[in-house]
């Protein structure tokens, strides 16, 4: 039995989890789940699994949560320190970050100090402290394992291949609604567009990152840390009928490839059960009924993210903070009608150049940073 603490359960990866615990009873506990806003969902799930412990970021629902679960005999907190306290606790045995954005950097650095597994759906994290993430995983001994569909194909790949030298890894996307979209059409695209993403339900940040294919720049910048590859040698392949969920090409030329349908359950699960493969229930990959498989190069071009994305691994030290913090901002601000979709690479890159930059940063430093780039880019807004 893992007991798992869920931060951000009531969220697209959080709720997935907590279907895996329904499927599984007998091998995995929601110990603690956690929440920022969704406080009334926060409480219909306490009432099912019976955690002993549920806390809420938003200190303004505090009240209502204990108040709701009053009759329970479970452990109500509050406050986003209330997550890294939670986390810490000594009967937590993985940690389940599933938070959307910077806020998953501290609670996911408590939990490594604290020596917890991590399942790791919060890719921020490693965008923002990549190398402090990672060195303080080796320090304290701990797995870091994907929930990404895409980092967790090349796991996947990669088990059973320890010495086995790899020439490049191929990082699969979608290439989100705007695919075929021309520059003047992309000009007058709204968030109500951005928002229907062709093969994946996820939450509303994720999917414009998704448009913008800022998600993927992202998600290559989480696998130079996750897999110690240089970003030269990740290469995003456009593959629209998301079977393929990413590859690795081998020293010999063979490559390895893991292929299911779009169900974030899978990857979810292969986290806490690896190195087991428990059983899953839902659609399985009909290979007979599949008619083509489309795989092509991503056009830099229409979307810049991605270019910014590359730019900012290379350059290192927290210019990929600084490109995060202004990517939540603008991606917010879009959301809301208040840029147009091309904005959001315009308003990064132009923080790329006004907020400082620090080649050897430390986590004071991440934070400083976040808190200075979104001033910069709530400013150019």
């Amino acid at each position: 039995m893992k007991r798992i603490a869920i931060l951000g359960s009531t969220g697209s990866i959080g709720t997935q989890t907590l279907d895996i615990v329904r499927e599984h009873p007998d091998r995995y506990e929601a110990y603690a789940l956690t929440a920022h806003n969704n406080v009334e969902l926060l409480i219909r799930q306490a009432r099912e699994f019976r955690p002993e412990i549920v806390a809420i970021a938003n200190e303004d629902h505090h009240a209502q949560l204990r108040e709701a679960l009053a009759d329970l005999p479970v452990k109500v907190f509050a406050g986003a320190e209330a997550l890294c306290d939670v986390v810490r606790m000594s009967e937590v045995d993985v940690v389940l970050t599933a938070m959307v954005g910077f806020s998953g950097l501290r609670p996911t650095i408590a939990a490594i100090e604290a020596g917890k597994d991590i399942a790791l759906a919060n890719k921020e994290t490693l965008v923002v402290a990549g190398e402090l993430i990672t060195r303080l995983a080796v320090e304290r001994k701990v797995s870091v394992l994907p929930v990404d569909s895409e980092h967790s194909a090349i796991f996947q790949c990669l088990v059973g291949e320890d010495g086995n030298d790899i020439d490049k890894i191929l990082l699969t996307a979608s290439g989100g609604p705007f695919r075929r979209h021309s520059l003047d059409e992309l000009d007058r695209v709204t968030a109500a567009h951005a928002l229907q993403h062709p093969n994946w339900e996820m939450g509303a940040k994720i999917t414009i990152d998704s448009a913008t294919m800022m998600n993927k720049g992202f998600e290559m910048i989480e696998a130079k840390w996750l897999f110690g590859i240089e970003p030269e040698r990740i290469e995003v392949v456009v593959h629209p009928e998301s079977i393929v969920h990413s590859a690795v090409q081998f020293a010999d030329g063979s490559v390895k490839a893991q292929l299911g349908v779009p169900d974030m359950r899978l990857p979810i699960q292969y986290a806490l059960s690896f190195p087991r493969r428990d059983t899953l229930g839902g659609e399985r990959l009909d290979l007979f009924a599949l008619r083509n498989l489309t795989f092509e190069r991503p056009d830099f071009d229409k979307f810049d993210c991605l270019r910014i994305a590359y730019e900012a691994a290379e350059t290192g030290g927290n210019m990929p903070c600084i490109v995060n913090a202004a990517n939540e901002v603008a991606n917010l601000a879009f959301r809301q009608g208040r840029i147009a979709f091309r904005d959001i690479a315009r308003l990064i890159r132009r923080a790329m150049t006004e907020a400082d930059f620090c080649a050897r940063p430390d986590l004071d430093t991440y934070l400083h940073t976040d808190a200075e780039t979104r001033r910069i880019t709530a400013a150019c807004i």
